[in-house]
């Protein structure tokens, strides 16, 4: 294990309730024959993070039961109705006291970003200062990196669907972007048109 897989932990955000999707929890989608958040799992191990927390919520029992996750720490947000902010102050939360350094956030309705892209985002971190993030064609997108020295910060500006937004933008001087165009693409499972992209 390298020195950034231990001290950077995966952080996957699973507890979208899929709205536009007619209530399909996104964790739940089927991708390749198994549920998306194992898809999701899948990718950041095969980057490189060796521990991965989950945040659950929409169906979060069913998911459970449905998705093998058995070397990850589940964390259940339970007010993820509210958005991706309150599921990234969860994640960030369940980080605490467990001596990582940093959070590789990245979302579950985006299978377009393989292992690739991860690592090389990975690759950005050096200590708990570092803010990273891929960029497709220069525009700044997911995964992220996060030092453990901004987790206060973000968790005190990440609210509703803005998650680490309005943080990274105040300190977009201190971003590193990894270009990963071409090797991943950054499309969202939102609606049902978005269904397609699913294998």
């Amino acid at each position: 294990m390298t020195e950034n897989e231990q001290q950077v932990a995966g952080l996957l955000l699973a507890a979208g309730g899929g709205r536009r999707l007619g209530g399909q929890p996104k964790a739940l989608l089927e991708h390749r024959g198994r549920p998306l958040v194992e898809h999701a799992v899948g990718v950041l191990r095969a980057a490189g993070c060796a521990r991965v927390h989950v945040v659950l919520g929409a169906a979060a029992a069913a998911v459970r039961e449905r998705a093998e996750l058995g070397d990850c720490v589940l964390v259940e947000n339970p007010g993820w109705a509210d958005g991706m902010g309150s599921s990234l102050r969860a994640g960030l939360g369940s980080l605490a006291g467990t001596g990582a350094r940093a959070a590789l956030v990245s979302l579950v309705d985006q299978p377009g970003i393989g292992p690739a892209a991860v690592r090389r985002v990975l690759a950005a971190y050096e200590d708990e200062n570092s803010l990273a993030s891929a960029a497709y064609d220069g525009v700044r997108g997911h995964p992220v990196l996060l030092g453990a020295a901004h987790w206060a910060g973000i968790t005190a500006t990440a609210t509703g669907d803005r998650g680490a937004r309005a943080y990274l933008k105040q300190h977009h001087d201190a971003i590193t972007l990894v270009e990963c165009g071409d090797v991943a693409q950054p499309y969202d499972i939102d609606t049902p048109e978005d269904l397609a992209h699913l294998e």
